[in-house]
């Protein structure tokens, strides 16, 4: 199957929110995208896919003519390509009863680990949402990334119980889900943490932990001090706060306030990517890797693991494709100047 195709088989499924474009640029969904709590109209969301579009790609093919390596090393696992699947939770709230979390799960982390990948899992309000997806990526042997929402720490020691429980090869908490309402409905409430509450959470991790949503080179300098193995350059889709920059507008920045000779943390980004080329830009701007989300899920509900396949070598033959087109042979030979920033 094509993607194109995959995409034609799960219109009929997604809901009444997400439309399966060919293009995902959140034109189409707008502030109606799924996601509890989906804020403002927006604009983040279309702004994160527009600013990959406003970097372009140095051609240079005289080079030597072999192929493109794209494996890449993440906490001691060694993976096909640089990018994962993006988490997603309650899914048949907001994308189509199709599938429910435990389905939904059980076929994109399996699909991620043998196409070479991983995929990082969701978390919700309703508790079986995290076991569903601990208990997949258990089935994978650990090739998984459940991801953890800011909650109050009563509840994070309960979830990391979870998550301990599925081998996992790391966790991550994605801190943007402060800006979620249903968060803030709690009691204590969710929502923001400080430096000394995550380096609480990172210990009772007790493995490598990657703090999702961080927008500028001074919270990148807080997750370090925190303990954070990893971050990821994100603003949760664009949903929760109108007005931000794009993810590809704050990215050089963040690498250059942390990237040091002596600091290990990587950095990864999301928001707005949806080609090979897109990942390859990341890349040349100093990413380690990046995720990729909501494409996933139209992938699974028109062809199961079959569409998740099908996904994932389509990335990742444009990939390899870009490098060879710009006279990269691995992923460390994809340097700065082989882009073209024009914002």
């Amino acid at each position: 199957m094509t993607y194109n195709e995959v995409l034609n088989e799960a219109k009929p499924f997604m809901g009444k929110y997400c439309k399966a474009c060919p293009v995902c640029n959140g034109k189409a969904c707008g502030n109606q995208m799924p996601g509890p709590g989906a804020k403002g109209s927006g604009d983040g969301a279309i702004r994160n896919y527009e600013k990959w579009r406003e970097i372009r790609v140095n051609m240079d093919t005289i080079s030597e003519n072999k192929p493109a390596d794209t494996s890449f090393e993440l906490f001691g696992k060694t993976f096909k390509y640089p990018f994962f699947a993006g988490p997603v939770g309650a899914v048949n709230l907001h994308y189509g009863d199709k599938y429910d979390d435990l389905a939904y799960n059980n076929i994109l982390v399996a699909a991620c680990a043998k196409a070479g990948i991983a995929a990082f899992t969701g978390d919700g309000a309703v508790e079986k949402v995290m076991s569903y997806a601990t208990e997949a990526i258990k089935k994978s042997n650990g090739i998984g990334v459940p991801t953890v929402k800011p909650w109050n720490l009563e509840t994070i020691k309960t979830k990391m119980e979870l998550v301990k429980n599925s081998d996992s090869f790391a966790v991550a908490m994605d801190i943007d889900a402060a800006g979620l309402p249903f968060l803030k409905n709690f009691t204590p409430p969710a929502g923001s943490k400080t430096v000394e509450e995550l380096k609480d959470i990172i210990k009772m991790a007790n493995k490598p932990f990657i703090l999702k949503g961080i927008m500028t080179p001074k919270a990148a300098l807080k997750a370090k001090e925190a303990g954070a193995s990893a971050i990821i350059v994100s603003n949760h889709g664009g949903r929760v706060l109108d007005q931000c920059p794009a993810t590809a507008e704050v990215l050089e920045e963040i690498v250059k306030a942390v990237k040091t000779p002596d600091n290990t943390m990587k950095i990864f980004v999301d928001g707005g990517i949806r080609t090979g080329i897109d990942v390859f830009k990341a890349l040349a701007l100093g990413a380690d890797g990046v995720l990729i989300c909501r494409p996933f899920v139209p992938a699974v509900y028109g062809a199961a693991e079959e569409g998740v396949q099908c996904f994932v070598e389509k990335i990742g033959a444009e990939l390899k494709d870009t490098m060879a087109m710009c006279g990269a042979h691995n992923l460390k030979e994809i340097t700065r100047d082989m882009v073209k920033v024009l914002f």
